[in-house]
């Protein structure tokens, strides 16, 4: 069974950081591209990052660029979202998600529609 796991969310103070992670079971990430996305109450989903099969290839949104680092390490079968300079804005239900395709190109890789596999989510609140 194909299951992504998301694991690090955690109340934080402005500034803070945290170190996201998706992990896969019953399939190797080796051939999947990977998007997080975040989910405020309220608003829609928003593509935070993604990034290739390889990781070569990274992308951002504009709201996360510089403070954000999408990484994966295949031999672990893991993807990670290092957030840094976290901001109140920030707060959301953080999902990583799979498609079956080595490249997305940028114009789609953070659209949420291109992916087959969802993990269940982790909450990330930054307050004070």
């Amino acid at each position: 069974q194909l299951q992504l796991v998301e694991s690090g969310g955690d109340l934080v103070q402005p500034g803070g950081s945290l170190r996201l992670s998706c992990a896969a079971s019953g399939f190797t990430l080796d051939y999947y591209a990977i998007g997080w996305f975040r989910q405020a109450p309220g608003k829609e989903r928003e593509g935070v990052s993604c990034i290739s099969s390889s990781g070569g290839s990274t992308n951002y949104a504009d709201s996360v660029r510089g403070r954000f680092t999408i990484s994966r390490d295949n031999a672990k079968n893991t993807v990670y979202l290092q957030m840094n300079s976290l901001k109140p804005e920030d707060t959301a239900v953080y999902y990583c998600a799979a498609v079956n395709q080595r490249f997305l190109s940028f114009n789609l890789c953070r659209n949420w529609r291109q992916y087959n596999y969802w993990g269940q989510g982790t909450q990330v609140t930054v307050s004070s």
